[in-house]
């Protein structure tokens, strides 16, 4: 099944139409679903091929999406929301962990989920069925490190 069908399904599944503006956005988180998109982003990807389309129409499409499942919200605490789609049809429910750079700001996703055994042992002794988590590392990316060590001065964040 293409993107399009699946953003069609999906939408009409929850009542929904498929507008230009829709399929637009989708097509973007698609073509960049390694990236971790802020609704600004979308806009400055969108913009050129639909100059009509506003930043308040890229939220609201935004939220309809997460709440449908067809995206992921993420907050990094950077003062911004990030986008990020999620697999079609997908049964896997647990997002991938993140570690984001404090100094440029860099996110590095995990692919691996290191938490399972974790959750079996929480399940187990607090008899509570987890749906999902979400992990995030703060530190320093290798980059930035790099280039500390190259400075000679390396400061606290």
């Amino acid at each position: 099944m293409g993107e399009k069908d699946y953003l069609t399904k999906i939408l009409g599944k929850n009542g929904y139409k498929t507008t230009t503006q829709r399929s637009s956005i989708y097509e973007v988180l698609s073509e960049n679903n390694n990236k971790h998109l802020s609704p600004e982003d979308i806009y400055e990807l969108i913009k050129d091929k639909n100059p009509k389309m506003g930043i308040a129409t890229i939220y609201r499409t935004l939220q309809l999406f997460e709440e449908i499942g067809l995206v992921y919200k993420h907050n990094f605490y950077d003062g911004c929301s990030r986008y990020e789609i999620l697999e079609p049809e997908s049964s896997e429910v647990h997002q991938h962990h993140h570690l984001v750079c404090k100094k440029c700001g860099k996110i590095i996703e995990v692919k691996e989920d290191l938490m399972n055994s974790l959750e079996e042992m929480i399940e187990k002794q607090y008899n509570f069925e987890i749906i999902n988590h979400v992990v995030m590392f703060t530190g320093i990316c290798s980059q930035c490190r790099n280039k500390e060590n190259e400075d000679g001065n390396r400061k606290e964040t």
